[in-house]
């Protein structure tokens, strides 16, 4: 079986380490891929936002089954352009990928379907003097973020109203998030703990996967600005089996019911971001595909062959496979070179890889390194 991974960081190197440890024993394309990738597989130099060139290499490679890792493919039409050419892949269309490529959709999309979220308002660059007026009544805290996809770093927690102001600026005036700033969605602060709920569908049928939680902020003791996550663990404590019954009732079913009414049904791995508040869990956000790092803690804890799991939700019977998991925990931290998540140096080399793979500690069972 020929399988191809999009994507390069971290989260594409677990799911090839993960695909790689199933007995149908795959040939494992990555594209663009790491250094950690083209050990399991082989790297193709196509970048993972290059739709049309990535679909004509699956085509000439005979690709069986292709898996998005990122989500900006998936928000370009990857899998509607795969899908046309006969092609199976894992991952929503274009359609059902604004979940993530739009909070001002995604918002728009829980108001009508009666699912659990903050109070918000959506404003434009054009309507810069009524968010202005709108953040003076509501106060703070209060939360504003870039209604585009900004990679993980639009959502603006501003404990003041200055800092409030401040953060509109950042978004509407100064266009701080480019494209994904041309919309704004200014919400209530939600007081609480955060994690992350996934769940594999293939359309008509889900699973869910262990959950997570992983750490956004860049600085010791969650402090500084939001990143795309300095680490994670799985499954998350707070998340008891009666609060993930709760959330499957009232968040993942009634959303992947409301796609499918509206015309988008949805295939592929919805992740979404909960905060557990007093009122019960609410949404903060969708993604339409595996978090990173939360992908590097909760891949290890799938029992069944990942290959079998992905390959049902493409070919639409994931009804017929049962999915195991495994006991224990897992644990993920990301190094970030100094400046980020602002500008930063990069092509440091990073060494010592082979020495750290024979690191154990009692009692624990490292399945990779990331």
């Amino acid at each position: 079986m020929r399988i191809l991974i999009i994507g390069g960081g971290g989260r594409e190197h677990a799911l090839a380490w993960a695909l790689a440890r199933s007995p149908r024993q795959p040939e494992l394309f990555v594209a663009p891929g790491n250094a950690g990738t083209a050990a399991l597989g082989r790297n193709v130099p196509l970048a993972a936002d290059d739709v049309g060139a990535l679909q004509q290499f699956a085509t000439r490679e005979n690709i069986d089954l292709t898996v998005v890792g990122p989500e900006q493919p998936l928000v370009l039409g990857l899998v509607d352009r795969f899908e046309a050419a006969g092609l199976a892949v894992v991952g929503p269309t274009a359609a059902a990928a604004r979940l993530e490529g739009s909070k001002a959709f995604a918002k728009a999309f829980m108001q009508r379907h009666g699912i659990p979220t903050a109070a918000h308002r959506t404003f434009t660059a054009g309507e810069y003097d009524a968010a202005v007026a709108y953040l003076e009544a509501q106060g703070a805290p209060i939360v504003v973020k870039a209604s585009g996809l900004a990679a993980g770093k639009g959502a603006l927690v501003c404990p003041t109203p200055e800092a409030a102001r401040n953060a509109l600026d950042l978004v509407l005036k100064e266009g701080t998030f480019g494209e994904a700033g041309h919309e704004v969605v200014i919400e209530a602060f939600m007081e609480g703990e955060e994690a992350s709920v996934f769940a594999l569908t293939d359309g008509d049928d889900f699973v869910l996967l262990p959950s997570a939680q992983d750490h956004k902020r860049i600085g010791e003791g969650d402090t500084g600005p939001n990143t795309g996550g300095m680490g994670a663990y799985a499954p998350a404590p707070i998340v008891t089996d009666a609060l993930l019954d709760r959330v499957r009732r009232t968040v993942i079913a009634p959303s992947l019911a409301g796609l499918a009414a509206e015309g988008a049904p949805y295939r592929g791995i919805l992740y979404v971001g909960l905060m557990m508040t007093p009122e019960g869990p609410k949404v903060v956000e969708f993604n339409c595909r595996l978090g990173d790092p939360e992908a590097q803690v909760v891949l290890p804890l799938i029992e069944t062959d990942l290959v079998e799991l992905l390959e049902a939700v493409a070919l639409r019977r994931l009804g017929e496979v049962e999915m195991a998991l495994h006991g224990g925990a897992a644990a993920c931290v990301v190094m970030a070179s100094e400046g980020y998540p602002g500008s930063y140096r990069k092509g440091f080399v990073i060494d010592g890889l082979a020495a750290a793979e024979q690191v154990t500690e009692p009692g624990a069972t490292p399945p990779g390194r990331w």
